[in-house]
């Protein structure tokens, strides 16, 4: 009785171990590559509280960027993509650069560019100017599917950016010399 127990026991820890790897990101058979994705939006500070918390605009166009590194902190891979118009980015990474597996955790995702007119001044609600690590675990894991769902990424006008320490806003142009 107890070697029939022992003998069911044994390829039932084999698949939960093979379930616990696939569920943490670590191996998954087959995938040969990772898809990050998130938004990019405009968020207005000369809107009201309620406009400015859930009234931010989607940017087509935005750039955002995603640098890899090596166990080494070297740079192994870096691609960029711009977001859709509904401000969707979807960026595809392969699993393996030089026939080294891509540790996810050392990918930085973070904002780059956008083209708005006025909304283009990078925030860092969510990481957007330090950039975002990849999280642990996968928000997507199905079959060969494996992606990374970021957060929203904001751009803001000129007029909301907190100016720099040290950085004067006067509207003329003073320097040591005059004699007021």
């Amino acid at each position: 009785m107890a070697r029939k127990v022992l003998m069911m026991l044994i390829p039932a820890s084999l698949l939960m171990g093979c379930s616990f790897n696939e569920a943490v990101g670590t191996v998954v058979a087959g995938v040969q590559v990772i898809h990050l994705g998130g938004k990019v939006m405009c968020q207005d500070c000369t809107k009201s509280y309620g406009e400015w918390t859930h009234g931010s605009q989607p940017i087509k166009g935005g750039k955002v960027s995603v640098t890899c590194k090596d166990d080494r902190s070297r740079i192994i891979y870096y691609a960029s993509d711009e977001s859709d118009e509904e401000g969707n980015f979807n960026m595809a990474v392969n699993k393996y650069i030089n026939g080294k597996e891509l540790q996810p955790k050392s990918c930085l995702v973070r904002l780059v560019s956008s083209p708005h007119l006025t909304c283009n001044i990078p925030t860092n609600f969510a990481g957007g100017i330090t950039g975002v690590n990849l999280p642990v675990r996968p928000t997507v894991l199905y079959r060969d599917l494996v992606q990374y769902q970021l957060g929203t990424f904001f751009y803001t006008t000129p007029r909301c950016a907190k100016p720099a320490a040290g950085e004067t806003h006067d509207s003329f142009d003073c320097d040591a010399n005059n004699n007021y």
